[in-house]
């Protein structure tokens, strides 16, 4: 009997659905982020932003921290207004860096800290800025129980050097419940509103995701039954979708991994390695092996 992979019909594996550890706020600081983009990206990145693909690219960080939190909303602290207004961002207006050394963005988003962390409005909250004079109050809204995280780049996987070179933020950073790494050349092109490549992960990190994706696959592909991988090539040569039964469990296998949830960018990859190792790498229509027909 051919198994029906594409019946919705309730299963007890629905059990395995992701599940989201907390809620979340992101309070960024404008300007630390468009340096932050600067740092090893291609090309010039500029003053100007896009806030349109931020949550998104955050969101994605976050997971691939280990935080399966679902992000609610950013808080944007800027000297300067860029006229957008984007769903689930409250934008900050505070004075300019050389004006005042940064006083007025510390008195702004340390307030917001403390207030989140007072009325227990979330149970995490991501940080973008390497001002130290935070730690106090990071410090702070950890001993009220919030999970307080640092935005950063590449640089914070080598923290011995960090200390060396940059001891001021490698105490924040320290202090920081998690290190959340977000790729430069990623978030430059966010801010530049062009689609973030890497989704937001190292190119290290995206070639040995690819690699545990395609070992996770291999492996599950390798346990079915030879009748049941004919079923599932039938299926996938009449549907561009992933059987939901399949989907679930290659995605409950990937949990297990990485002991995270995937991204949505993650799991569309996690789709492609199937169809890959099922079917096979996609072969060009035009070639089929023989020379071209001619009219001679």
């Amino acid at each position: 009997m051919k198994r029906d992979y594409f019946s919705q019909g309730a299963r007890s594996d629905r059990r395995f659905g992701e599940q989201r550890s907390g809620t979340c706020m992101a309070l960024i600081d404008g300007r630390f982020l468009i340096w932050m983009a600067q740092q090893g990206a291609l090309g010039a990145t500029g003053e100007s932003v896009n806030r349109q693909g931020l949550l998104s690219l955050l969101s994605q960080a976050l997971a691939h921290s280990a935080l399966d939190v679902d992000l609610k909303r950013i808080y944007w602290y800027s000297d300067r207004s860029d006229g957008l207004v984007i769903d689930d961002q409250i934008v900050r207006l505070v004075q300019a860096h050389d004006a005042d050394g940064g006083a007025s963005l510390l008195r702004s988003l340390g307030h917001d800290l403390k207030q989140l962390a007072e009325h227990h409005a979330c149970d995490h909250v991501l940080v973008a800025s390497d001002d130290e004079r935070f730690l106090a109050t990071i410090d702070e809204a950890q001993l009220s129980g919030l999970s307080v995280h640092l935005l950063a780049d590449e640089s914070a996987r080598n923290m011995p050097q960090m200390v060396r070179t940059d001891p001021g933020w490698a105490r924040l950073l320290a202090q920081a419940d998690r290190r959340v790494v977000v790729n430069s050349q990623a978030l430059a092109d966010m801010l530049q509103g062009k689609i973030p490549t890497g989704m937001g992960l190292a190119v290290e990190d995206i070639e040995e995701l690819r690699k545990s994706m395609q070992e996770v696959v291999s492996a599950w592909w390798d346990e079915e039954p030879e009748d049941l991988r004919e079923d599932l090539k039938d299926a996938l040569q009449i549907s561009r979708g992933i059987p939901q039964e399949v989907d679930r469990q290659l995605l409950l296998r990937m949990r297990q991994r990485l002991a995270r949830a995937l991204s949505l960018p993650e799991k569309k990859m996690l789709r492609e390695t199937l169809r890959n190792v099922v079917t096979g790498p996609a072969v060009p229509a035009a070639f089929d092996g023989l020379p071209p027909d001619t009219d001679e």
